[in-house]
């Protein structure tokens, strides 16, 4: 059995705490584990039942073993009830706050002494859980009618903060993306983000990992870890508490000390661990890598491949401008036709496109378009940003199935920014449908392409 295993795929569940109605966490996690296959004992001493399942007095009364035990209950409790898990118990996720990061150092250190006394392996304290849609496990104490979970995908998501995952959960399901596993791990006491990172390496439904990450415990160890799994997936980390006031802000947020930042940021330098600088870049870059890793040509080593020069095709200038200059931010080349090129593309088109770099299709295009100059171009550059402004008749929804055809010969990264308005949500459902990503402005396209292109 790996040494995760039975945290993210669990044969049985006992919840200490759980609660006959969802205006209690307990009851909230109780309802989200309903959907689980395997066995669940809910653990309240005033109840039989619970949500038509048998209660227990305490987890002495469980009548076996189990894997996972989810530990919601004021924080004084908790050393108690690890004691009581000793023997029974193989992972431990204690969600209830009130310990470091509200000043109780010494009660976190009892829970963490106690744990490595009976060897029970423990996530948080503080913490979201696990959510794992393969098993049909969510151990979360937000309802979903407040948080609508991401649908099977391949992106992994670790982060130490509960309220970060919850809008990172929120973004890969607007973008039409879905979740392999999911880790908010908290104060980390025990298995932290280089445990996990050993795990998810080696886990075949994950192709990119996003890490959100206030501090680090062990960096020797975190440093290793993540350069092993980079060398494998595609791994995402965005660090806060870069200056002195988020460091402040993280500590009171999960008691661990952020420390320099600028010895963080040249070690990932040094590592070639890729770092996102804000949440918006690290939303951009998971969903282009999330898109184009599930393409198997492309998955086989199609994209950072160390080329950087862009093509932009445009049927606005003004648009085009802006993507060029985000190129230049993000240090991808926009490299000027050539004369042999302008011939070439000149026998195409009329005389009053744009025969550029970015090349203008103007307001008289038409979906061939796009494609005849991905074709023309397709041998010259390292990757693609597409952009449509739907406002125009020569523009349908007939882009999305050209575009498929295209893109899947090309098997080089293409993204697309498809401004909003009239048609635009049609279109790109058609594009993401073919595992094209699409942006909504033309500098988080950039971003996006970015990422695919190293």
């Amino acid at each position: 059995m790996r040494s995760l295993d039975s945290l993210f795929k669990p044969k049985s569940i006992a919840l200490v705490g759980a609660a006959h109605t969802q205006e209690k966490l307990g009851g909230v996690i109780l309802k989200n584990l309903l959907s689980f296959r395997g066995d669940i004992y809910p653990v309240n001493p005033k109840y039989t039942e619970l949500m038509g399942l048998k209660a227990y007095l305490s987890v002495k009364e469980i009548p076996k073993p189990v894997d996972l035990c989810i530990i919601m209950r004021p924080a004084p409790e908790v050393p108690e009830i690890i004691e009581e898990l000793k023997g029974r118990v193989r992972f431990a996720i204690v969600m209830s706050s009130g310990f470091a990061e509200t000043g109780e150092v010494a009660l976190q250190e009892d829970v963490k002494r106690i744990a490595k006394e009976t060897g029970i392996r423990i996530l948080g304290p503080n913490c979201m859980g696990i959510y794992n849609p393969h098993e049909k496990l969510d151990t979360f104490f937000l309802p979903h009618e407040r948080l609508k979970r991401p649908k099977k995908g391949n992106v992994a998501i670790v982060s130490q903060s509960g309220a970060i995952l919850s809008c990172v959960l929120g973004a890969v399901r607007a973008a039409n993306t879905g979740v392999s596993k999911v880790a908010g791990y908290g104060n980390a006491i025990d298995i932290n983000e280089s445990d996990i990172y050993e795990y998810l390496s080696d886990d075949r439904k994950t192709d990119v990992i996003v890490s959100y990450i206030e501090s680090v415990s062990d960096g020797r160890r975190f440093i290793e870890k993540a350069r092993i799994l980079s060398e494998k997936k595609s791994l995402l980390i965005l660090k806060s508490g870069k200056g002195p006031s988020g460091q402040a802000a993280a500590f009171s947020h999960t008691g661990r000390l952020a420390g320099r930042y600028e010895v963080f940021h040249s070690l990932l330098r040094q590592f070639g661990i890729m770092e996102v600088m804000d949440f918006d870049e690290l939303m951009d870059a998971t969903k282009a890598l999330s898109y184009y890793l599930s393409m198997p040509p492309l998955s086989k080593g199609g994209i950072r491949g160390g080329g950087n020069r862009v093509c932009i095709i445009t049927n606005g200038g003004g648009s085009g401008v802006l993507a060029a200059d985000e190129c230049m931010r993000q240090g991808l080349e926009v490299p000027q036709l050539t004369d042999v090129q302008r011939e070439r593309i000149g026998r195409l088109f009329p005389h009053f496109y744009g025969i550029n770099n970015p090349v203008d299709l103007t307001a008289q295009v038409k979906d061939e378009d796009y494609a005849l100059a991905l074709n023309e171009f397709k041998d010259d550059y390292d990757g693609f940003l597409m952009i449509a402004l739907p406002n125009v008749y020569g523009i349908t929804e007939g882009l999305g199935k050209i575009m498929n055809g295209a893109v899947k010969e090309l098997r080089k990264p293409v993204v697309f920014n498809v401004a909003e308005g009239g048609i635009s949500k049609k279109i790109s459902d058609l594009l993401e449908k073919s595992k094209i990503p699409v942006y909504t402005s033309p500098e988080r396209a950039v971003r996006g392409l970015k990422a695919l292109l190293g």
